[in-house]
């Protein structure tokens, strides 16, 4: 008896871990109600039955065909962003709604696991509103309690329970977070700085030459703030006397240097008359002193 069992056990484990793998299919439930016909369409075009199937316990907020038509002309990745928000990630059906501990509580949707919601727009809040009515709303600030709870549509628990809503709930700025990519911000030119020009583009006017002053043509006039004369044009300095000294003794001890100033100003002569005098005076020397050798010679 206890072999032939065995196996019976093995078959009916592997059927019960089957069928709460794949406990609920939320397309073919809500295929039975075709007042849900377009809420049903959106789950699969934006592929949000598969995370809905994969949970273990869910519950979906479906809004019939009347009250969805205001999500037609949305983008779809919009509308699956919205709807995901429809989606709460536990089971509550109507009764564990009415009996909420505190009358008010935050649910979190399958959006907000998504990565998706910015701020609170990834959770509802739910209310106990005019003695026991249902009121739900986006968590996000600036959001009311102003969808309510209109019948229970399928409740198997604790897996699944389908809850039909007034209208959808759309979080403040959700379709803003889902408008196309801009394109990379590009770089502030400044209001001063001229526009850049292809390389290849000549400029449709060149640029306008300022004068240039013409340097005066030079003249044979002589000007007082004429600079003074080139030394090829100075004077000779006067040869000195037979009687003058020679360099060697009229050299001063300590000659004061010229500045800078006088060395710009005054240009040095090419040769001066003392070193020609210099010269001739030893020619002189040399001639005396050959005469005299000379009648020495000869007396």
């Amino acid at each position: 008896m206890n072999s032939k069992a065995s196996p019976l056990l093995s078959f009916a484990f592997v059927i019960i871990f089957f069928s709460s793998a794949s406990a609920f299919n939320i397309t073919r439930l809500l295929g039975q109600f075709p007042e849900f016909s377009t809420f049903n369409n959106y789950l699969t075009q934006t592929q949000l039955f598969q995370p809905i199937n994969s949970r273990n316990s869910i519950t979906v907020l479906a809004v019939n065909n009347k009250a969805i038509a205001g999500l037609s002309g949305k983008p779809l990745d919009v509308i699956k962003k919205i709807l995901s928000v429809h989606v709460v990630l536990d089971y509550y059906d109507v009764e564990k709604l009415t009996m909420l501990p505190k009358k008010t509580t935050v649910l979190t949707t399958l959006f907000q696991s998504s990565g998706l919601a910015v701020g609170q727009q990834g959770f509802l809040d739910v209310s106990l509103v005019n003695e026991g009515e249902v009121a739900f709303g986006s968590a996000e600030k600036g959001s009311g309690l102003n969808i309510k709870l209109v019948k229970p549509v399928v409740a198997r628990p604790y897996n699944i329970s389908v809850l039909e809503v007034t209208s959808p709930i759309v979080p403040p700025g959700i379709d803003q977070a889902a408008a196309s990519p801009k394109s990379p911000p590009t770089k502030p030119v400044s209001p001063t700085a001229s526009p850049k020009k292809s390389p290849m583009t000549a400029p449709t006017h060149a640029p306008a030459k300022e004068p240039v002053a013409k340097a005066p043509a030079p003249t044979d006039e002589v000007t007082g703030d004429s600079p003074i004369e080139s030394p090829s044009s100075a004077p000779e300095a006067d040869a000195p006397n037979a009687d003058a000294p020679s360099s060697d003794d009229a050299a001063p001890v300590s000659s004061p240097v010229p500045s800078a100033a006088d060395d710009a100003s005054t240009p040095a002569p090419a040769e001066s008359g003392s070193s020609r005098t210099n010269v001739a005076s030893g020619f002189l020397s040399v001639g005396v002193v050959m005469g005299l050798v000379a009648l020495s010679v000869s007396f």
